[in-house]
């Protein structure tokens, strides 16, 4: 037991994913009693029993479809005959509660200036599991931008060596200088990426859009970039500028309209 909640604490604090499986109810002869726990990773494995033998085996192959569809879900098992199809002969029955855990939306920062550090700090506290990269080693440490959940030191071209881009992630790039965008963009637009964000003026981002036109980027791709980031609140202070980042981030995320609540 002691394996699987230390095992609970590291899924939160790395942003894994992973389904908590327990028995709740049972009756009879089983092989593992109620409140019998048992982790399971996409991958298949585990940490914790709920039983061994063909009952477990079931019991993972469920946990795994719990982490694709995001539903929990109460498994039933009779042990009593394999040949109708049950998954033992002990004569008991028993429950058990399949919970998926630990998914964090994943947000990389590219820039550790004054307004990757807000975006940072507010996407922490939003939930976000954070990353933040930059090229320069002193705008890439925890004594620069406290709290982030990683620290990828590395040039933005080089940054999918590093870590993951898939449909769930959020780019938030606040760069220096457009020159690195046009460098790193290319490899980015090439990944299934959820959302990105260019921090940058109007004209910043026509002279980036045209160079990567150039370069041979396709233009529905560049299409997909959000650039101005932000909504329009008329943000000033880098604080004021991460919430109007992280307002646009939810609105796309979560389909809003834009519009204000009050009539």
């Amino acid at each position: 037991m002691n394996d699987v909640l230390k095992s609970l604490a590291d899924l939160s604090n790395s942003g894994r994913l992973g389904a908590l499986c327990t028995i709740i109810r049972c009756n009879g002869s089983t092989p593992r009693k109620e409140g019998s726990k048992m982790l399971v990773y996409p991958d298949g494995s585990i940490v914790g029993s709920v039983g061994g033998g063909e009952v477990e085996s079931r019991v993972i192959q469920e946990a795994i479809e719990t982490l694709n569809s995001g539903q929990s879900r109460v498994v039933e098992f009779n042990l009593v005959d394999p040949a109708k199809g049950d998954p033992g002969v002990c004569g008991g029955t028993l429950e058990v509660f399949v919970d998926p855990l630990g998914k964090r939306e994943k947000i990389i920062v590219v820039g550790g200036g004054h307004i990757g550090r807000a975006v940072v700090h507010l996407a922490k506290w939003l939930g976000f599991h954070v990353t933040v990269t930059d090229d320069r080693e002193e705008y890439c440490r925890p004594e620069a931008i406290p709290g982030a959940d990683e620290y990828i030191h590395c040039k933005f071209e080089d940054l999918t060596n590093h870590c993951e881009i898939s449909e769930e992630t959020v780019l938030v790039l606040a760069t220096r200088t457009n020159q690195l965008d046009v460098i790193g963009l290319p490899e980015i637009l090439s990944k299934p990426v959820g959302y990105i964000g260019v921090i940058s003026s109007g004209r910043r981002w026509k002279l980036t859009e045209d160079q990567l036109i150039k370069s041979g980027v396709k233009k529905d791709r560049i299409q997909m970039v959000h650039a101005p980031i932000g909504l329009d609140i008329k943000a000033e202070t880098p604080e004021e500028i991460a919430i109007s980042i992280m307002a646009e981030i939810i609105q796309v995320k979560r389909g809003g309209t834009k519009l204000p609540l009050s009539k």
